[in-house]
């Protein structure tokens, strides 16, 4: 394991920055499945602030049968930000890239593409998840990985990879995650960070080394993996041919945790650093929906398979025990739904009409496979809600409210098992992310799940990329100064429960009709 350079461990102590500081500026590449953008943050006056350079959309393409990520546009966006972030400022201290999890990139020897890279909503590996199991099964990669299972974790899309014969694998020599490639792009040093690492369900979350005999068993190349490293570490200096584009020069890499809900999860305005009985939750609050605890160490035992929980990895050797739930996917898509059908909604408009629709006049479940990738939306959810017993509704504002109470009852659900789990009362939610901006969801997950939601803040990705960014370089000592930092820079919202009860008839209907 590649060990930071520069970072010393988690302390108890919140020291702020050190005076005299506040010129270096540092820069988040901050990179979601819908879009991407190039922050610079800095301290002025003990307080974190942050500029957006320059935002872009992150949007995949069809080509052919396959769903497959624009890298080449991505990284041409990338190098604008850097370059505009160079003409803004003086002082730059470090660069840090976070991505989504799960996707990667294969290079040949030749240091080239040596296939598509495909988007986790790719359908090649639908359903391989079955056959999988009749050679390896689940609890022996449970036991191994402690990963919740889904078809679009790392593994099961490079067994879907073997199945079929790619002959990318046959040429491939390296294994990047989205995060190690920038940073590959940007350095020219190839590293697999650990907590992007823990998504691929091929790493040992005890140890934080490879599952070499899950992977034999899956016939994937052992060759393409390297030693992971952790956050805070040192990569390299910007390499030459980036500068010429950016005019970057002499500005180092630093490794922060490039899975995004890593670093949101640095940016929570918690308590104490990975707690052995954690009172607090987060819910990284987005495309998807990252619910779960920080602890020192992961669960991997019977009760977590069965909750199909996940232990992803956190910076210095933390725990995420987290399910991912399928998050405001199904909001956003209803609006490309309604664009289908010659009606335009903007965000706020489709908020306010689910306010004042009838409550629960559908149940949905957002974690619903018909709900990964439809080509409609709407159709989608009417089909499932045929399926499920409940009867049409034709009010658009319906479908919009539905999406949003699907997902605080699935909050609800989640943090039950989240409190046996860990083995007592979470007092508090603390939502980070794009949707600690919908104050209705927010007040909803309040209820549904009759506890007090902390909302904010919402730039939790680019500010925990940050923190890793300022541990490494030296200007503060550990996670728990940088989340007082967070507290002493950012406005949150409280959200207390006001109707809890409300909730309890609905949520035991849609666990009827979910089967949970």
């Amino acid at each position: 394991m590649t060990q930071p350079s520069d970072s010393p461990g988690p302390s108890k102590e919140t020291v702020l920055p050190k005076a005299g500081s506040d010129t270096n500026v540092y820069l988040a590449v901050d990179l979601g499945a819908s879009s991407g953008r190039v922050i610079g943050a800095q301290v002025v006056a003990g307080k974190l602030e942050l500029t957006e350079v320059h935002r872009f959309a992150n949007e995949p393409v069809h080509i052919q049968d396959s769903y497959q990520w624009d890298v080449h546009g991505l990284w041409r966006e990338i190098l604008t930000g850097l370059r505009m972030a160079g003409q803004q400022f003086t002082g730059i201290a470090s660069v840090g890239v976070d991505t989504w999890g799960v996707d990667y990139v294969l290079l040949n020897r030749q240091d080239q593409f040596a296939g598509p890279v495909r988007h986790y909503r790719d359908e090649r590996k639908n359903g391989i998840m079955e056959r999988v199991f009749q050679t390896c099964p689940r609890d022996e990669i449970f036991a191994a990985t402690g990963l919740q299972f889904m078809e679009i974790n790392s593994l099961f899309q490079l067994c879907s990879a073997v199945e079929c014969g790619d002959p990318a694998l046959e040429i491939a020599e390296s294994f990047l995650m989205m995060g190690d490639f920038f940073h590959w792009l940007l350095t020219g040093v190839k590293s697999l960070e650990a907590t992007n690492a823990s998504t691929t369900q091929m790493l040992d979350p005890r140890d934080q080394t490879w599952s070499v005999g899950l992977m034999q068993r899956c016939n994937i190349p052992q060759k393409l993996f390297c030693e992971v490293t952790v956050p805070g570490t040192k990569l390299g200096m910007i390499q030459p041919s980036v500068v010429a584009e950016t005019g970057l020069a002499d500005v180092p890499v630093y490794v922060p945790a490039t899975h995004d809900t890593g670093s949101a999860v640095v940016a929570v305005p918690a308590g104490e650093f990975a707690p052995q009985r954690p009172d607090w939750c987060y819910i990284s609050s987005g495309t998807w929906s990252l619910m779960g605890c920080e602890l020192a160490e992961p669960k991997i035992n019977e009760m977590c398979a069965e909750m199909n929980f996940t232990n992803e990895g956190g910076v210095y050797g933390s725990t995420r025990l987290l399910q991912n739930i399928g998050g405001l996917w199904l909001f956003q898509q209803l609006r490309r739904s309604m664009q289908r059908r010659a009606v335009e909604r903007d965000w706020a408009e489709m908020v306010s009409m689910a306010e004042s629709a009838q409550p629960f006049g559908i149940l949905l479940d957002p974690d619903d496979s018909a709900f990964a990738a439809p080509t409609d939306m709407l159709d989608a959810m009417k089909e499932f809600a045929e399926r499920t017993g409940q009867a049409a509704v034709d009010d658009e504002a319906v479908w919009y409210r539905a999406s949003l109470e699907g997902l605080a009852i699935r909050y609800r659900v989640c943090l039950a098992d989240l409190e046996k789990l860990v083995g007592g009362r979470i007092d508090t939610i603390h939502v980070v992310g794009g949707g600690a901006n919908n104050e209705m969801l927010c007040q909803m997950t309040a209820d549904a799940c009759n506890r007090t939601v902390i909302a904010g803040p919402v730039e939790a990705t680019a500010i925990g990329n940050v923190i890793m960014q300022m541990i490494g370089v030296g200007e503060i000592e550990s996670v728990d100064a940088g989340r007082r930092l967070v507290q002493e820079s950012f406005d949150v919202k409280t959200y207390r429960p006001q109707s809890p009860a409300n909730w309890d008839t609905p949520s035991a209907k849609w666990c009827e009709l979910t089967g949970r």
